[in-house]
């Protein structure tokens, strides 16, 4: 039967209105519902793209805090635990046993609320009475749908904190934890405030799963963290601490690692003293990246350290290197570069084994690449290696670095190399940071960990000296070099070695007249804490202590010299070979010296 209208002019009875409404909002329930549904959807997968976009901490919990404000709440903070920003397994804690320790990463509010959080970078620790502490101990949210006003101070992290909050009309709170991996990372707490309605169960889900996907952005940045953690300090670890004493140079030195964890590994450098005052530089990469490289950068440069305290010419080092890197189960090739610096001379003996061209410096801060004779790469089997002799002037600066420094996805080798030299010649700072200062002018946007080494003439400190004298070629060789001794020494105020000095003087001469030709030149250099001596020859033998019996009349020598002496060792010179002893030097006024 057909429905009749109602009269003109008469309303339909109010009992029977209301009852339509409502039957039109449970018919529309689900299509509401659905929207919604939609809505929420479409706002997660945006934040899939603005969160995480970076494998930086501390953006990805800003861009977490920022996309919550002000679409879902008025203020949103989000705090990490310390233990899992240092990489420890320290976010298991029961009731008031644990005092987890949280430091605030990332805050976000709309303008004007002034809510007075805890202020980004500082640590808080949270007593058993705040909600906060309820949230990580739980690991389940907290939802305060009206807030009361006991409630403030169990939320607000300082009692003038809590004031700000009511006075600011918040009255509705949802904390968050972040979970991501079966790691509880920290949590995410939001406040509503003013005329916008509480948070309902509804938004607690929605905040959840938001939550939830956030959570894995975060253990992403902080696994990617961890990884470059652990490679950086693995390379560190094999690179020297400390420089030794340079007689006559003023070393500086600086690593910088790259971005990519991937790309760490395989840069070294080393500084290691020789004998009379001179000192080898080596900067090298391995052509690889990782902890592999790392691993193979430190088992090259072992061998290179230990080469080094031979006191083996640069060229015949780089050759030994080339044999021990082919022994190598990686089957990784690097280059390298070797400079070893003589004081007395001012001069350079540099080789390199495939490696970028070093800077030289004048005094009046001119800087040229130096035209040193690119070798093949270390493992390739392909050598030998010319060296060059390259004089430094008083204050000039001999620069070594490593390709990563140079190398860039946008600009050009040349242009590159261009701009190391003029930040090379930009000039010098007074505070020891001048390698920090050439990574900074060279910039750009580099994908591999860099090295910089400088090296600055300077005259010996007033505590130094040199002394050079041509010795003859025959028997009267050895008391000519006791008189030069015992003279120059008490020039120098050191009469208490004299006794001492002319002994090892003597066996050193009397040893290149009957084993090495005839002596060559005698030489005494005093540097800091040490006094060395040496003898040049043109034998090509180098000497070794020997067993002698009782009715031996000879082959004690270096015996005595081995005793008396702190080190004493021989290399090899294209003339023929140098044979050197080191004192202590007496100490004025305190203890001894570490022999």
């Amino acid at each position: 039967m057909r429905e009749r209208p109602w009269p003109r002019g008469l309303r339909r009875p109010p009992e029977t209105v209301v009852g339509g409404r409502r039957a039109l909002k449970a018919a529309l329930r689900p299509v509401t519902e659905a929207v919604l549904a939609r809505r929420r959807l479409a706002w997660l997968n945006e934040a899939g793209m603005r969160i995480g976009t970076t494998l930086d901490l501390r953006r990805t919990a800003e861009e977490l805090a920022g996309f919550t404000v002000p679409e879902l709440a008025d203020g949103c903070a989000v705090d990490l635990l310390e233990s899992v920003l240092r990489f420890q397994q320290g976010d298991h804690f029961e009731g008031a046993a644990g005092t987890p320790e949280l430091r605030a990463m990332a805050v976000s509010e709309v303008p004007g609320l002034n809510l007075a959080p805890d202020p980004v970078g500082e640590v808080s620790v949270y007593t058993a009475d705040r909600l906060v502490r309820t949230c990580l101990t739980t690991r389940k949210p907290v939802l305060v749908t009206r807030m009361e006003p006991s409630d403030f101070h169990a939320v607000a992290p300082t009692p003038e904190a809590a004031d700000l909050m009511r006075r600011a009309g918040v009255h509705s709170y949802l904390a968050v934890p972040l979970i991501a991996r079966g790691v509880l990372l920290g949590l995410a707490d939001l406040v509503r405030a003013g005329s916008r309605t509480p948070f309902t169960h509804a938004d607690l889900a929605l905040v959840m799963e938001l939550a939830s996907r956030a959570a894995v952005y975060i253990d992403n940045a902080r696994l990617y963290g961890r990884e470059r953690e652990h490679v950086v300090t693995l390379q560190r670890a094999l690179l020297p601490r400390s420089s030794p004493s340079t007689p006559g140079l003023e070393v500086s030195s600086c690593y910088d690692p790259a971005g990519d964890p991937a790309a760490v590994g395989g840069d070294w450098f080393d500084v290691v003293a020789l004998p009379s005052g001179r000192t080898a530089l080596m900067v090298g990469d391995v052509m690889g990246r990782g902890l592999a490289a790392a691993a193979t950068m430190g088992r090259l440069r072992t061998v290179a350290r230990t080469l080094m305290a031979l006191d083996i010419a640069p060229e015949r080092l780089l050759a030994r290197l080339d044999l021990a890197a082919r022994d190598l189960e990686e089957d990784q090739v690097a280059t390298c570069l070797c400079a070893v610096y003589d004081p007395c001379g001012s001069t350079f003996r540099i080789a390199s084994a495939g490696h970028p061209p070093p800077l030289l410096t004048g005094s009046d801060g001119t800087t040229s690449f130096l035209d040193v004779p690119a070798g093949a790469p270390l493992g390739t089997g392909v050598i030998p290696y010319d060296p060059i002799d390259c004089p430094v002037p008083e204050r000039g600066r001999l620069t070594l670095y490593t390709d990563g420094l140079i190398r860039s996805r946008t600009a050009g080798l040349a242009s590159q190399m261009e701009r190391l030299r003029e930040a090379v010649g930009a000039g010098v700072p007074g505070d020891g940071t001048v390698c920090r200062a050439v990574t900074e002018r060279v910039g750009g946007d580099r994908s591999d960990d860099a090295i910089v080494l400088i090296a600055a003439a300077r005259p010996l400190a007033p505590e130094g000296d040199v002394y050079v004298r041509t010795l003859p070629p025959d028997g009267t060789a050895a008391g000519q070099a006791r008189t030069a001794v015992r003279e120059q020494l008490v020039r120098w105020g050191l009469g208490d070695l004299v006794d001492s000095t002319e002994l090892v003087v003597s066996e050193l001469v009397g040893n290149a007249l009957r084993y090495g030709n005839a002596p060559g030149e005698l030489r005494l250099l005093r540097h800091e804490r040490r006094l060395s001596v040496e003898v040049s020859d043109s034998g090509p033998d180098l000497p070794q202590i020997q067993r002698a019996d009782v009715s031996d009349e000879s082959g004690r020598g270096l015996q005595l010299i081995n005793m008396m002496c702190r080190s004493w060792g021989s290399c090899r010179t294209p003339e023929g070979k140098v044979v050197w002893a080191e004192q202590d030097l007496p100490v004025r006024g305190g203890p001894a010296g570490p022999r």
